[in-house]
């Protein structure tokens, strides 16, 4: 079968790769084509476009290439047309995706799959008529969000996930002692680790890590290791490091991860991520008017929580120091809850349930499986 993907970053670009591996290995005739990255060009196939040329974060910068943005969109729809897939899967990328699968519903017979869905449950519901109307097939990696569409009488598939898929595959390969992981990484092995993973953005990192350090520092039988974001310099670290007694380590965070006692995180991926490892955690991030972004969250955003852990839950298993609750005394309250092992064992429990939630299905695998057969029958 023919497969047209549409990612718009490197996330989506990873995730794609890996359902194409999947694809590849269920259906020996697939041919593809997509909009994407790196990541799928090693898999095979066309690459039309590279996400890097279409991909414009906030709203300012989306204004300024609207030109360009439409330009794509024009091209992409023409591409689909006259190479007449038997299937369009588009992943994340909501604002792009949802345009081109209003598209293939008005003026052609291709079905849209969407593989891994926009975050519409956190705001922007209002999506969800557009995804009834205009998606075949949703493919969620999140549990809960099988639960939220069906509120609307729209059945998806929960297909595992792919972080999960990781952490279970790196812990099974990972065999390091921790004494060889803290001489590699100049750690001192007798001491416990607080890991301090302040976000994989460069603003994030200067919002949050500051903070971090000086709440971690307030426990000095403890040493603070700063897990490295992949794409950024060391340089950018240091400035905020100084001379702290502080060390920075570089593309390792499953291996940290797997040596730490406790963690503050930013909020995102890291903290699923982090409870996976079972190491427990402070989620912190700063956000500028923190007392708009709280009545924002009582008005305009659907979710209570917004750390995946929490979500997953249904309720708080790590605390959330957003906003107005983002502080270095509060960090300094909670880790030493941690630290002191009272809120310790029902945090690592709550782990062990939200680990059975997410099921041991390979996410990619699972899914092209599920795809497979939905365009046979």
């Amino acid at each position: 079968m023919k497969y047209y993907l549409i990612v718009g970053e490197a996330s989506g670009d990873l995730h794609a790769a890996n359902l194409m591996q999947s694809l590849k290995a269920q259906d020996s005739n697939a041919e593809f084509r997509f909009l994407g990255g790196d990541n799928m060009k090693a898999v095979g196939g066309t690459m039309v476009r590279h996400y890097k040329e279409m991909a414009y974060m906030g709203f300012v910068p989306v204004l300024l290439h609207l030109r360009t943005i439409f330009r794509n969109m024009k091209m992409c729809k023409q591409d689909i047309v006259a190479w007449n897939p038997d299937v369009v899967i588009l992943v994340d990328y909501a604002g792009f995706n949802l345009n081109i699968a209003k598209f293939l519903r008005k003026k052609t017979a291709i079905p849209a799959f969407y593989y891994i869905s926009p975050k519409i449950w956190a705001w922007k519901t209002w999506r969800i008529r557009s995804i009834k109307r205009d998606i075949a097939q949703m493919f969620s990696i999140l549990p809960f969000e099988v639960a939220f569409y069906e509120k609307y009488h729209y059945p998806i598939h929960y297909v595992g996930n792919p972080t999960a898929d990781e952490v279970r595959a790196f812990r099974n390969t990972y065999h390091e002692s921790r004494d060889a992981f803290c001489t590699r990484q100049n750690l001192n092995a007798s001491k416990p680790i607080i890991a301090l993973l302040a976000g994989s953005r460069k603003q994030e990192i200067k919002d949050n890590l500051p903070a971090m350090l000086e709440a971690a520092e307030a426990f000095p039988e403890y040493q603070i290791a700063v897990a490295g974001a992949p794409s950024i310099d060391d340089d950018y670290y240091n400035q905020f490091i100084g001379n702290r007694n502080v060390q920075l380590v570089r593309n390792e965070t499953y291996a940290l991860l797997s040596h730490t006692h406790a963690a503050l995180v930013t909020s995102g991926t890291a903290t699923l991520e982090t409870a996976l490892f079972d190491v427990p955690q402070v989620v912190c991030y700063k956000t500028p008017l923190p007392h708009l972004i709280r009545l924002a969250f009582k008005c305009i955003i659907q979710v209570p929580y917004i750390s995946l852990v929490n979500l997953i839950a249904n309720k708080v298993v790590v605390q959330e120091l957003l906003a107005d609750r983002f502080s270095v005394k509060n960090m300094r309250h909670y880790l030493s809850l941690i630290l002191a092992g009272q809120d310790r064992e029902a945090m690592l429990c709550e782990y062990k349930a939200i680990r059975q939630q997410l099921a041991d299905k390979v996410a990619p695998d699972e899914a092209a499986k599920q795809m497979i057969e939905c365009l046979k029958k």
